[in-house]
């Protein structure tokens, strides 16, 4: 059984790409095989840039561990150094709204704390290639407003975007490209508003 089969797929500079489909369908294990996280059994891919994916916000944190540290955890983790981390230390925390807390363990910390902590932390790091899987905005709604503008110049920045999401009307606003994925195939390739609609005529 293959999550993804027969895909032949080129992705240039300036494509800002919406995958789209139902559940199931393949769309997050095509993002983690470009990512590396899974491995191809056959075929081949060649990926030249700077990868950057937001999937799991909160991997790699230290629950006994302040904020301040797991800021630096975290960060290398992103492929950072230790001094490009702390020079970005405090805006993240400040974006983050933590004061104090940051230096608290994060087992201390409310759900929507961690999240608005791992959100600064891993959008802190720009990337040539970016890859989202359903990361728009994050927290309650005062930090969603900010978090979704930042995730807004994130992707316009990429020379390359790959977004997975439910979410039709972010695909259309952000995306020149879209492909629709059934059963690990590529049913579509093209323009948003005409594999949207081929999409939703489809369902």
């Amino acid at each position: 059984m293959h999550a993804l089969k027969d895909l032949n797929l080129e992705i240039t500079e300036g494509d800002k790409v919406g995958i789209i489909g139902h559940n199931g369908a393949g769309k997050s294990t095509l993002l983690k095989t470009v990512a590396g996280i899974y491995p191809i059994k056959s075929g081949m891919m060649e990926v030249v840039g700077n990868i950057r994916s937001l999937f799991d916000l909160a991997l790699g944190f230290d629950l006994e561990s302040t904020g301040r540290e797991n800021i630096m955890y975290r960060g290398l983790l992103l492929g950072e150094t230790p001094k490009s981390i702390r020079e970005k230390e405090q805006e993240i925390i400040e974006f983050a709204g933590l004061g104090e807390f940051i230096d608290y363990p994060i087992r201390s910390y409310s759900s929507g704390m961690l999240i608005r902590l791992a959100f600064s932390i891993s959008t802190s790091v720009e990337g040539e290639i970016l890859l989202l899987d359903e990361v728009i905005g994050a927290g309650d709604a005062a930090f969603a407003a900010k978090a979704k503008e930042r995730m807004t110049g994130l992707m316009s920045s990429a020379k390359i975007l790959l977004l997975v999401s439910h979410d039709l009307g972010t695909i259309k606003e952000v995306c020149n490209r879209v492909i629709l994925i059934k059963q690990g195939n590529i049913i579509k390739d093209g323009e948003p508003e005409e594999v949207i609609k081929f999409y939703q005529s489809s369902i």
